[in-house]
Order: structure tokens, then sequence, then C-alpha cells
């Protein structure tokens, strides 16, 4: 089945999808543009598109029928009223009220919208069906993170006591578009010394890398459309006994979570073994985010792995695994790999070497 069949399938008997948001829309479609609008119907399916993206749609769509947007709402009706269902659905996660407001007020009296507060609703599915992986997704996901891990490689070649913060992390980015990445995951955080202990600290272009300093590089590739994810924190020079201790603990925590992480497992249970481990080290208000989240066609998805998601991890689900301790004013460590969960185990997708790298 496809995207779309298998999203059909699930729809309420009277319900028909109206999908706007680009990501969902790529997701099914598997063309990546700015602007669509997909209806979904248990029978049949529709991207309505402009001018501007209509030859291309024409030429790789091939899950639904490609209609030229002219008139939007207007076309939409023609479309409702060749089919039976009866209600509306709505990316409740992404669509705007204004959004919603100019579909109630267009379409009324052609079809009922949902409830955008439902909790079952179309964003929930669509969540549910993006959380498990295909195997050609985790295909690309593995290929960007290839890309991210060269980049990490040859940075360790340009560290060096005087470099700043923006000079590694354009260092990367760099990289990484040169050897095959369409874009970065996310912006790059690269961070030195007394910074590293925040752990979503900003590259200072003044900030530069000194002896004695760690340097946390938070970074990632997008092929395809798919995000890598990964966090190395290295040493210049010699490190502390302090800061040995810490990265020791940081690793042990993450090792111990990933040896853990399998289908059945909560990500709020996932998170308690990282977590306790880190609190047993003395350390446990200096690990302040949770263990980790979701990835694919975002970089951010659905589950996550903290103190609050109960949600039971499955076969195929992808997985960060990044715990962190942080102290103020000192320095930071956090270690992440992404993992691929299996019935009785997971696979690591993350190459490169966590054993404390001094340069």
């Amino acid at each position: 089945m496809t995207r779309i069949e298998r999203l059909a399938a699930l729809l309420p008997p009277d319900c028909c999808a109206l999908i706007t948001d680009d990501t969902n829309r790529r997701y099914f479609t598997g063309m990546k543009s700015s602007a669509g609008t997909l209806l979904v119907f248990r029978s049949a399916a529709y991207l309505i598109i402009d001018s501007r993206y209509h030859e291309k749609a024409q030429a790789t769509v091939t899950d639904c029928e490609v209609v030229k947007q002219d008139k939007l709402f207007d076309r939409i009706k023609e479309i409702i009223a060749k089919h039976p269902e009866s209600c509306l659905m709505t990316e409740s996660d992404t669509m705007t009220l204004s959004g919603y407001k100019r579909l109630r007020d267009n379409l009324e009296g052609t079809v009922r919208l949902n409830d955008p507060f439902a909790e079952e609703g179309l964003s929930k599915l669509i969540n549910d069906m993006r959380a498990v992986k295909s195997e050609e997704e985790i295909a690309l996901m593995t290929r960007a993170q290839r890309i991210a891990e060269a980049a990490f490689n040859e940075v360790l070649n340009f560290i060096k006591e005087g470099v700043t913060e923006r000079d590694i992390a354009l260092f990367l980015n760099d990289y990484m578009l040169r050897h095959g990445a369409e874009d970065i995951s996310f912006e790059t955080i690269a961070l030195c010394g007394e910074t590293t202990s925040m752990p979503h600290g900003v590259p200072d272009p003044d900030r530069t890398a000194k002896r004695g300093n760690f340097v946390l590089m938070d970074f990632g590739a997008v092929y395809e459309g798919y995000h890598s994810d990964m966090t190395r924190t290295v040493a210049l020079g010699e490190p502390t006994e302090e800061m040995e201790q810490v990265y020791s603990i940081v690793l042990e925590a993450q090792e111990k979570a990933i040896s853990a992480a399998k289908a059945g497992i909560t990500g709020k249970e996932l998170d308690a073994i990282a977590r306790d481990y880190i609190k047993d080290g003395g350390y446990g208000d200096e690990f302040g985010h949770g263990l980790g989240h979701s990835v694919g066609l975002e970089i951010h998805e659905s589950p996550a792995a903290n103190t609050r998601d109960e949600t039971v991890l499955k076969e195929n689900m992808i997985m960060t695994v990044e715990p962190g301790i942080y102290l103020p004013g000192k320095f930071g460590v956090r270690i992440e790999d992404f993992v691929v969960i299996k019935q009785n185990s997971c696979l690591n997708l993350t190459c490169a070497p966590k054993k404390l790298i001094k340069i």
C-alpha cells in the first residue's frame, strides 16, 4: 500500500482529509513544495497545486490525481461534491486559527469540518504513520548521518587554539553542503569552554577555542528530505580530572540507555535509565532536558524520550539518545547518537567514535 492508501484506510467512514502542511504533503506525495493542498478520500486522492509546481507534480506525483489550482476553494468544493464523505479532517498541529476560519467560511454548506481539538484527529493519524520508518526512510537517514560523520572527521583537523565557535560551525556546514547534503538539519551548535554548559548555545564569532577547553558540536545533514542528528564533545588539549569524570558519566549513561532501547519500552522509561545513572553520579540537577526525540523529515518528531512521554516505542521508530551534564560557568558535555528501535534491541545509525577525543 502507498502512504496515501494507508491514510485513506485509517480515515473514519464519513471523513476525508485535507493536508496543507509542507512536510506532511511531501511525506504523502514525495514532492517538495512550498504550497499545495492534498485531499484524501477513502476511494481517491487529489493534489491541488498552482502553476509554479504543476508541471513538476504531473511528472513526479503518481499516487494521486494532480489538479491545477485556479480558485482554491472552488476546486475543493468541486472535488468534495464527487464523494460521499461529509466531514473534512484538518491538521490541528499545523493549521492556524485563521486558516481554519477561512476553510469554515468558504466551505460552509459544502462539508462539515471536524473538531480541531479532537485528540484522535488527522494530525495524530499522520504522526503515528510518520513515527514508524520504512527501510527506505532509514536508508536515507543513514546516508544523511554518514555525511555528518565525514564532516566530524574533518573538523577534528580544523579545530585548534584560536578558531572561533562560528568558524567551527561554518566549517561543518560547508563540508556537509559540499559533500551531498541538500541542507543542514538545524542551526549548527558549536561551543567552546564555558559556553558548552548551554545546551542550545549560539556559536559566537568572537569566542575562540583555548587549550583545556571542551568543544561541543551538535549538527546534522539533510539528504533527500531526511535529517540526521549527532552531538560530540571533544577536548582541545588535556582536560581536567573533573572534565574526564563528567564525560565518563555521560557516556556510560548513554550506553546504558542504548542497551535498553527496544520495542515495548516507553520514552519515559528510556529517559529514566540515563537520568537515574546521572543522578547517582551526583549530577541529577545538571541534566535538564529530555533524553531524546524522534527524527525524520523534521528534526524533532514524535515520540520523545523524556520524563513525560509514555508512548510505547515500536519497531522501526527512530530515537536520539543524548544525555548531558551542564555546569554553568565551567563546561558541559553531551553525547548524541540516533538509533532504530528493533524488537529486542536497537540499531545504532551513528558510527562516530565516542571515546573522549583529545586534539
